[in-house]
């Protein structure tokens, strides 16, 4: 209080309030407790940590959790920042408008309540959107807007719910020169999946790869929380929820495809190729061919445009398991090549390839060599027919992905991995799985990443799951079908106990009228 110092106190308290941001939140800053009412600002030893991390690095990414009171914390700095330095440019931007213009009303709260004589300098502007002191310094609140921020030299950028902002790549690319005259930057958020700006900023910060500093600060950092408090208060929360608000767990949280549990179980077994091989090193085989072993391959073959992949993978039957993967930018008749090299590799197994525009010309080259076991479809129904009808109207080579079977073989990989009926050791696969997430109902991976793998192993769990029997006399029944006049009658049937759709008593019966036809065209066979 003022009456009780003297002048020489008031100047001392100042300066000393000017040095050490800590010291003047702890003594002259207050804010309003939803209980208690306006209480001053005590800050916890991880928010005090923050704040000196505020002022010892010129970036900082904060992954957090809830209620921590980080906002606050982060206003309380940019309170400090404005009073006790002139001309700083301050400009909050968040996902939502009231998000950030919220973060403005805690730096007017706070210079508010501060003792008459520690206002070394007077607000000059006021409104919902800015606040100015007669110094020169200012705070705006801006939203997410391409322009925000675009035409103005800024001494502190603050981006809170970084995670949530969308388009925050493109953002950051206009607002970085911005910065460029010193200017700092706290982005602070919750997590919210992988692949988006934050999530890659924080994993880059982690390993030093980019100027930011991390700090994670989850539930438990805050000393008056326990597993009493966290059993309490995620009660009524799902799994993904706590992940998100509590446990700044990135692979948990988010809207993805796979569910974040099920992805814990494959990062399990995620394990090096026992070979990397082929001329570009991308061909990762974990195990060779066994004479004792049924395998496929399904290919997803690069549009063109240099943004995606050639990808393959071979599926064992068996143990339904990635045995080997590529991906890489092979030309289509190179990537023909490594196909035919590699399924003749594999006992001249199954080539399932995704008839796609430069799909057709890996096709062509793999028809042109006389590879022996090319898929074939029916255009219309997407079911396999047998080699011997490839000159029939309507069957064409290889898998025809539409927008009617794009959601279902996503769906059926979606099947498998939840059912844990596929094996996979795959880092590629898992790292694609990861940013695979849904967008306007859609199945797709995040921007800037990839889902070609993805789409080898959908549609390799559709074959397995519609071609291919899980039992010995079901891979016999095949091995009879792929020689016989027989087709399949049945679309999206699968043969997997335990899965939706699953008519054993169906297949059995099949199996006989199939082998009867066999017989019946035996003829023509030996002939």
């Amino acid at each position: 209080m003022s009456f009780q110092l003297t002048r020489e106190q008031v100047l001392k308290e100042v300066v000393k309030s000017g040095k050490d941001p800590v010291y003047f939140i702890n003594n002259y800053a207050k804010i309003s407790h939803p209980m208690r009412g306006l209480i001053p600002f005590k800050t916890y030893e991880f928010q005090t940590d923050l704040i000196n991390n505020f002022n010892d690095h010129r970036f900082n990414v904060i992954l957090k959790a809830r209620q921590l009171g980080i906002s606050t914390i982060t206003a309380a700095y940019v309170a400090w920042m404005m009073l006790f330095h002139r001309d700083k440019n301050v400009l909050v931007i968040a996902t939502k408008f009231g998000t950030a213009a919220n973060l403005v009303k805690k730096v007017k709260a706070i210079h508010k309540h501060l003792p008459q004589w520690m206002k070394i300098a007077d607000i000059s502007i006021d409104n919902r959107t800015s606040f100015e002191l007669s110094n020169g310094s200012q705070i705006k609140a801006s939203s997410t807007s391409s322009d925000a921020g675009r035409s103005e030299a800024l001494s502190l950028l603050v981006i809170d719910e970084a995670a949530h902002v969308e388009g925050l790549e493109e953002l950051w690319t206009g607002l970085y020169p911005t910065l460029s005259t010193g200017g700092r930057c706290i982005s602070l958020s919750t997590p919210n999946g992988v692949g988006n700006w934050f999530h890659q900023t924080c994993m880059d910060a982690e390993i030093q790869n980019n100027d930011f500093y991390l700090t994670t600060l989850p539930w438990d950092v805050h000393p008056d929380r326990d597993n009493e408090w966290f059993d309490k208060e995620t009660k009524n929360m799902s799994r993904r929820q706590i992940a998100q608000e509590l446990e700044c767990n990135f692979n948990m949280s988010g809207e993805t495809v796979f569910h974040p549990e099920d992805m814990e179980l494959i990062q399990g077994n995620l394990c090096e190729p026992k070979y990397k091989t082929g001329f570009d090193r991308n061909l990762w085989i974990w195990e060779e061919f066994s004479p004792d072993g049924t395998y496929f391959i399904t290919a997803d073959v690069a549009r063109g445009d240099g943004e995606d992949y050639s990808t393959f993978l071979i599926f064992k039957i068996e143990t339904n398991e990635v045995v080997a993967e590529y991906k890489g930018k092979a030309a289509p008749d190179l990537f023909a090549n490594i196909l035919f090299q590699t399924g003749t590799e594999y006992g001249a197994c199954l080539i399932v390839v995704e008839n796609n525009s430069v799909g057709w010309a890996v096709l062509n080259k793999l028809e042109e060599a006389g590879y022996p076991n090319v898929y074939y479809s029916r255009k219309s129904t997407h079911e396999q027919v047998d080699s011997y009808l490839a000159e029939s109207s309507g069957v064409v080579a290889g898998f025809t992905t539409t927008m009617k079977t794009r959601p279902l073989i996503v769906a059926k990989m979606e099947e498998f991995v939840r059912n844990k009926l596929i094996n996979i050791k795959s880092k590629r696969l898992f790292n694609e799985m990861k940013t695979f997430i849904w967008h306007n109902g859609k199945a797709q991976a995040m921007k800037k990443h990839n889902d070609d793998l993805i789409m080898a192993c959908a549609i390799a769990c559709w074959i397995r799951d519609t071609v291919y029997a899980t039992n010995q006399r079901s891979v016999e029944y095949h091995k009879a079908f792929l020689s016989s006049m027989a087709t399949t009658d049945k679309m999206m049937n699968t043969s997997i106990p335990g899965m939706i759709g699953y008519e054993k008593l169906a297949r059995e019966k099949k199996l006989e009228n199939n082998l009867s036809k066999h017989k019946e065209f035996l003829w023509l066979l030996k002939g």
